[in-house]
């Protein structure tokens, strides 16, 4: 996995983007770019066909720089402006009108500095990371990415994979993770991989195991906060009544999930269910006051992943107990 931290992903061929030049192995904390609220000047109002207009030069703007190489992704292929101008809109409309998200604790996400979000995982489906990132882009302060950490296998499928990179996701692994902490991004990873994601319906908001705690490992080395996130609504969208094991082998996947519409309904039987979502970040858990060989210790990694686990099951079972329906919150 270290041969990983090294390479440079080339998404357009030579000639074709800039580079950003790689960070020392170990650094100071990159600030984020910071967005005022309180005592801001007030936003100027405008008309529709001035934001029509502003638009339409924003998106020829984006135009010219694809056509002439004018932009940068990071070592690990990040494409921040076109993230903001493609992926996220699309997103966005299926976060506010399709899955209604509601979010809850944002105040509990750094302004600058890096930090480490660990969320439950399920749906069949990853939308649940999706979501995530666009609540962190949307509607925490500094409007940042959320930089996520991906199975092998996303990044081993012919074209989701470059698109992944692209997004600003990158390899589950130790080294990944904390190069992007030490350089101040918010990372986000999902403990349960595909155990949670591939979870059958009647197990639904019982979290699976955490693995070895290899996030908390990431966080004790870099100092950098560990954020509990609890995602409800996700469950349902694909409710996962049966599994295909067989065509999973033949496919090269961990799991074929049989719903109630999918593959009966075959393509349509794909489209999500419209299930009211909610996304609480909890408070955050520090590891910048243990020594530097804590990461040494397997009995403080165990009791911190136990506590972080904790407290996104206990947040998941207290929104459940507050949500008036799978559909209407």
């Amino acid at each position: 996995m270290s041969g990983a931290e090294a390479q440079i992903i080339q998404l357009h061929g030579p000639g074709r983007e800039k580079q950003a030049p790689v960070p020392p192995p170990v650094s100071e904390p990159v600030d984020a770019p910071v967005v005022a609220f309180p005592g801001a000047a007030a936003p100027r109002v405008t008309d529709g066909t001035e934001s029509l207009s502003s638009a339409m030069i924003s998106a020829l703007g984006f135009l010219k720089n694809r056509l002439t190489g004018d932009y940068t992704v990071d070592e690990f292929g990040f494409d921040a402006e076109l993230t903001d101008a493609l992926v996220l809109p699309p997103l966005r409309a299926l976060y506010e009108k399709w899955f209604r998200v509601e979010t809850f604790g944002v105040e509990n996400l750094p302004v600058e500095g890096g930090a480490l979000l660990v969320a439950n995982h399920s749906g069949t489906l990853p939308l649940d990371a999706l979501m995530t990132g666009v609540a962190v882009h949307d509607h925490a302060p500094g409007r940042r990415h959320l930089r996520g950490l991906g199975a092998d296998l996303v990044f081993q499928v012919p074209l989701i994979g470059s698109f992944a990179r692209k997004s600003g996701q990158t390899l589950a692994c130790n080294a990944d993770a904390e190069r992007l902490l030490r350089k101040g991004e918010l990372v986000g990873v999902w403990p349960e991989g595909f155990k949670g994601v591939g979870k059958p319906f009647s197990s639904r908001y019982k979290l699976q195991r955490f693995g070895r705690g290899g996030f908390v490992s990431a966080a004790l080395r870099t100092g950098a906060p560990i954020i509990p996130v609890s995602i409800v609504g996700a469950e349902e969208i694909y409710p996962k009544i049966g599994d295909i094991k067989l065509l999973a082998r033949m496919l090269g996947l961990p799991y074929f999930p049989v719903t109630p519409f999918f593959p009966l309904l075959g393509p349509l039987g794909a489209i999500p269910l419209p299930t009211k979502w909610s996304i609480e970040f909890g408070e955050p858990i520090l590891t910048d006051g243990f020594e530097a060989d804590a990461v040494d210790d397997p009995m403080l990694v165990f009791n911190l992943t136990d506590q972080v686990r904790e407290s996104i099951q206990q947040a998941l079972y207290r929104r459940l107990s507050q949500r008036k329906g799978v559909f209407r919150g």
